[in-house]
């Protein structure tokens, strides 16, 4: 049975992983983000490179009105959604008061009322059919804050904890919520923090990052791909009874236990 998963970010990084790697698992799968042209190429390579149809739409998290339209033409063109992987880019790195007013509430739309607008809309359906599956992607920083990361840190932990109060309201209808947090992982932001950092301490960028590949115990970042191989296996039916949880994904690098 092919399923429907919309996938979030899904133009680059792990977004564009995950959705390869959901079209290659068998599913359905549209990509949304907010740059047509973005969308557009990354569907029609990932269609030849799948061998799968992969759908682009255009959707803004941070726009209060797009969440019900998205989810509308999805519905109109490839069937109800089965899986829905909230995924968005970092916002810009600070600290807690290196960002003003308004780059809070820029960031509060995109990683929290984005999402929660999806999922609210997303979960009583799925509850409906009997099945559903949302993957929340955060970071390893809501276990480990980084003080530079702060408008991530401060709204991945609060969507962390919505999903984890979304994954008891469907459980007995067959639908689970979980997270994945990936920690370095070899992305665009991955670089955009490293230069950041850098920038700031008036040291080689390279020097930024031989410290962060160290402080891994793997020795290295991660691939999307291994970010995106957690999220599908999340989305799939094996996962029935995984519920409310997070899935590190990190190389060993967060100190808890």
């Amino acid at each position: 049975m092919r399923r429907t998963a919309l996938v979030g970010g899904g133009a680059a990084g792990i977004g564009r992983a995950v959705a390869e790697d959901l079209a290659r698992a068998g599913h359905r799968v549209v990509v949304t983000g907010r740059r047509p042209a973005a969308l557009e190429q990354a569907a029609r390579e990932l269609s030849a490179e799948t061998g799968a149809p992969v759908h682009p739409m255009v959707g803004d998290m941070a726009d209060t009105g797009a969440a019900a339209g998205l989810l509308a033409r999805i519905g109109e063109e490839h069937g109800p959604l089965d899986v829905l992987v909230l995924n968005a880019g970092g916002p810009p790195p600070g600290s807690v008061f290196d960002l003003g007013d308004d780059q809070w509430r820029s960031a509060f739309e995109l990683l929290l009322l984005g999402p929660l607008r999806l999922a609210r809309l997303a979960l009583p359906a799925m509850a409906q059919r009997g099945f559903g599956r949302v993957v929340v992607v955060t970071s390893t920083a809501v276990r480990q804050p980084q003080p530079d990361l702060a408008a991530s840190v401060v709204l991945r932990s609060a969507v962390t904890a919505a999903a984890k109060l979304l994954s008891r309201e469907y459980a007995a209808d067959g639908v689970t919520v979980n997270c994945v947090a990936p920690g370095a992982t070899a992305t665009e932001r991955r670089t955009q923090v490293l230069t950041s950092r850098a920038l700031a301490a008036g040291r080689p960028y390279e020097d930024l990052v031989a410290e962060d590949t160290a402080a891994v115990p793997a020795a290295r970042p991660a691939r999307p791909a291994e970010i995106a191989a957690a999220v599908t296996f999340l989305a799939s039916p094996a996962a029935s009874y995984i519920n409310g949880t997070v899935l590190t994904v990190d190389g060993g690098r967060t100190e808890t236990i």
